[in-house]
């Protein structure tokens, strides 16, 4: 498994080494994995979290599109834990937890902005 890295701002980085085989670069696929919507990518229209198609305003129960979202991604092979957020001021969900990965243990802490 390779990902290049994210700078700050979540752009690529050019010149810096790429994540491999690492707890690192499993965390980068889950960020990366929540902040794409399904439908968004022009080549595969069906990968990405469905945020507008079953979360936003029609699911009762968000995290379990969440965490099918998190457990999909490569390299992860279990969640050891996993809360979720909303703030309505900023309009924006964080998903934080510990998922179990091929590599070890990765921490993530993502906000995704799902204001539309």
């Amino acid at each position: 498994m390779r990902y290049r890295q994210l700078d700050g701002n979540g752009d690529y980085t050019i010149g810096l080494p790429f994540y491999f085989n690492s707890p690192t670069c499993v965390a980068q696929a889950i960020s990366t994995s929540l902040k794409l919507w399904q439908g968004e990518w022009f080549l595969d229209v069906t990968v990405g979290t469905p945020w507008k198609q079953s979360i936003l305003g029609k699911s009762v129960n968000p995290d379990a599109y969440i965490k099918q979202a998190i457990l999909s991604t490569q390299g992860v092979t279990s969640l050891a834990s996993y809360s979720s957020s909303f703030n309505g001021q900023t309009r924006a969900l964080t998903a934080t937890g510990v998922a179990n990965t091929l590599y070890g243990q990765a921490s993530f802490n993502v906000t995704v902005p799902v204001a539309f």
